[in-house]
């Protein structure tokens, strides 16, 4: 932007031009926000209403692995409670493993724009040997089935009326792919192979008060939307593997040597790193049972999932995670290949999920499963209740960057059960935000990092958080440009908490209704509109301008200094300073005020000094000559143009 010099008051002022304010008060502060009113299923102060209910889905599963040909056959059977005030003739089931089939959504479109969700090989998908339902005790066929992509629908004999039940039984069977969009697959070490198993079994698509029946496809970036019930399940393999999974190993007198089940008592009850099975004792036949399989049973309670992982490749130890509740026992878990043991390695993961859990736990909400296992494989990042899969090939920083992330989904969306399919920025975005406060935390910052998103004025934050061609957080994930989603659904939505913790409300206010919103969404379904009235109500703050701004559109934030000048000419009269909001979107002013004397004036003006329009004076008592102005001197917020925030008495 072109400078020049103006006369004032006798003092040659070097100060910014600035072009036309394009920011309209009526649209930022426009009365109309919500677009419905509170019902009895959700409350207008953001809580769940008197009469909210959601269907339940509870799962028991047995299945085998078969090493020779990597595939999973298995039988589910679903106990689907309809607890809505609607009758249902039909249900949707999700069919995940169908993204990976040649045809499938998934590949007509994310394989072909390539990136993380790409699949380079493909399966046959889910193989649907038989479909049984059972009412009242009576077993019989479904009127109609009928799959569209990575969807079912299962026509009824009766219709399921409020409060009854249905059980479905699905035999099934499918290839675990090589690399199944970055979210399951498998790594060849030199040891064996290591399975990370997801989306493996037929679930519940979510029947709720919003939409109804929840049928997006799966195809790539969007995640999931599950309901909640317990999970029972069984994975048999050969006994040279070692297996974890979602929730509590009932049976590990089953699975471990004598001699491990030592270790794995001990470890329950240690605070340091236990070694279950050490890296001298992979090759060892003498480290796994005689038989020639192992049946290893779990249970995992009020979740939306469970996923499981098995190598006969895994070095294994574990610890005690203390919880706040000293009653409730809970283990950190972590299985690698010996490749993984490098400079701040994976010999360390056990020691970043205690303390990941630990701290959330106490901060948030306590951690819900009895277990916390982390696997080292080819999936970069990615996390089910209780279990996580982490890159094998991440240290250090990056390993406790991946670990802290994968573990802080606990949080968002496991225990606070958002739609990820539509709104990753309610769960990606709440947790980088809750990420940036365990990682100072963790062993006194070791991996606290300075990087180019701590910088609202760095060009990164410029040019993708505020760019022309950014968008939406309210976007669904797989409407976003690929390269945007990083920004979008991570970056943008924790810069937008710190800026609401920081600024708007201060760290009291702001962290007693993000805690509140856990508490009162903890195993429920909310939406944005119930977040942003959860924080509006506890909070005691009127948000529409905020959410308007950084969550509906994509407005930018520049704020600037007109002008300043001496009352009647006489600095020691007070001064007046004109300020300008040059954008669309409005947020409170913060600005450090120099004099002459060497007095400094730390002055905060509230968001609605921008409610009658584009421009603000306001006085400043001073007692000398202004030397020198600066809005956001700490950098708080992310204003587009940081060349008009300050002024310079020439």
């Amino acid at each position: 932007m072109k400078k020049f010099t103006l006369v004032l008051s006798g003092l040659l002022l070097l100060i910014t031009g600035f072009s036309q304010s394009v920011y309209n008060h009526k649209e930022a502060f426009h009365p109309q926000f919500y677009p419905a009113p509170g019902n009895p299923y959700r409350s207008a102060s953001g809580e769940p209403g008197p009469a909210y209910w959601q269907n339940r889905a509870d799962y028991s599963i047995q299945c085998t692995l078969d090493t020779a040909t990597h595939t999973v056959t298995g039988e589910v059977t679903i106990t689907y409670t309809n607890n809505s005030p609607d009758y249902l003739r039909f249900l949707w089931l999700q069919l995940d493993q169908n993204i990976y089939k040649s045809d499938s959504r998934g590949s007509a479109t994310t394989t072909q724009a390539g990136g993380r969700w790409a699949n380079g090989q493909f399966t046959n998908g889910y193989t649907i040997t038989g479909i049984k339902l059972e009412t009242d005790g009576i077993t019989h066929n479904p009127n109609d089935t009928m799959i569209t992509d990575t969807r079912m629908r299962i026509v009824l004999k009766d219709q399921l009326e409020t409060g009854e039940q249905v059980k479905i039984k699905i035999a099934y069977r499918f290839v675990i792919p090589e690399y199944g969009t970055d979210r399951m697959g498998r790594l060849q070490t030199k040891n064996g192979i290591v399975y990370e198993v997801a989306q493996w079994f037929p679930r519940m698509c979510v029947y709720d008060d919003i939409q109804g029946w929840n049928t997006l496809p799966y195809i790539g970036a969007g995640e999931f939307y599950l309901e909640y019930g317990n999970i029972e399940f069984s994975i048999t393999a050969p006994s040279d593997l070692i297996v974890v999974g979602s929730g509590e190993l009932l049976n590990p007198q089953d699975c471990y040597t004598p001699e491990q089940m030592k270790r794995w008592e001990a470890a329950a009850a240690s605070d340091k790193t236990v070694a279950i099975r050490s890296e001298k004792e992979v090759k060892d036949k003498n480290s796994r049972p005689k038989t020639a399989n192992c049946t290893w049973r779990f249970f995992v309670k009020n979740t939306r999932d469970a996923a499981w992982a098995a190598s006969k490749a895994f070095v294994q130890d574990a610890a005690s995670i203390q919880l706040p509740d000293p009653a409730k026992k809970c283990m950190a878990i972590s299985v690698y290949p010996v490749e993984s043991i490098t400079k701040n390695g994976w010999q360390r993961s056990t020691e970043f999920v205690k303390a990941s859990i630990e701290f959330y736990s106490k901060t948030y909400f306590e951690f819900p499963y009895p277990a916390a296992t982390n696997v080292a494989g080819i999936v970069g990042g990615m996390e089910y209740p209780g279990i996580v899969f982490c890159s094998s090939g991440s240290s250090g920083g990056d390993l406790w960057g991946v670990t802290d992330h994968e573990f802080g989904h606990t949080w968002f969306p496991m225990i606070v059960g958002s739609n990820e399919r539509k709104y990753a920025w309610m769960d990606e975005g709440f947790n980088t935000f809750i990420n940036d406060f365990s990682t100072a935390a963790f062993n006194k910052g070791e991996f606290k990092q300075q990087s180019y998103f701590d910088d609202p004025n760095s060009p990164f934050m410029i040019q993708y958080t505020f760019g022309e061609n950014m968008d939406e957080l309210y976007t669904t994930p797989d409407v976003m440009q690929q390269d945007n989603l990083g920004v979008a659904a991570y970056m943008k939505p924790a810069q937008m908490l710190h800026a609401l913790r920081n600024v708007v409300l201060g760290e009291k206010r702001f962290d007693g209704a993000f805690r509140e919103y856990i508490r009162r969404w903890a195993f429920k379904h909310p939406t944005p509109w119930d977040f942003f009235h959860t924080i509006e109500n506890v909070s005691g703050e009127d948000l529409s301008w905020f959410w308007r701004g950084w969550v509906l559109n994509k407005w930018k934030l520049d704020q600037a200094v007109k002008s300043v000048t001496a009352i009647d000419g006489k600095p020691e009269n007070g001064s007046e300073i004109t300020i300008i909001n040059k954008d669309k979107m409005v947020m409170p002013v913060l600005l450090r005020v120099k004099e002459t004397n060497g007095k400094i004036h730390e002055i905060i003006l509230p968001v609605e000094i921008w409610q009658r329009g584009a421009e603000w004076i306001f006085t400043v008592p001073s007692t000398s000559e202004i030397k020198e102005v600066t809005i956001d001197p700490d950098k708080k917020l992310p204003d587009a143009d940081r060349t008009n925030n300050g002024w310079k008495r020439s």
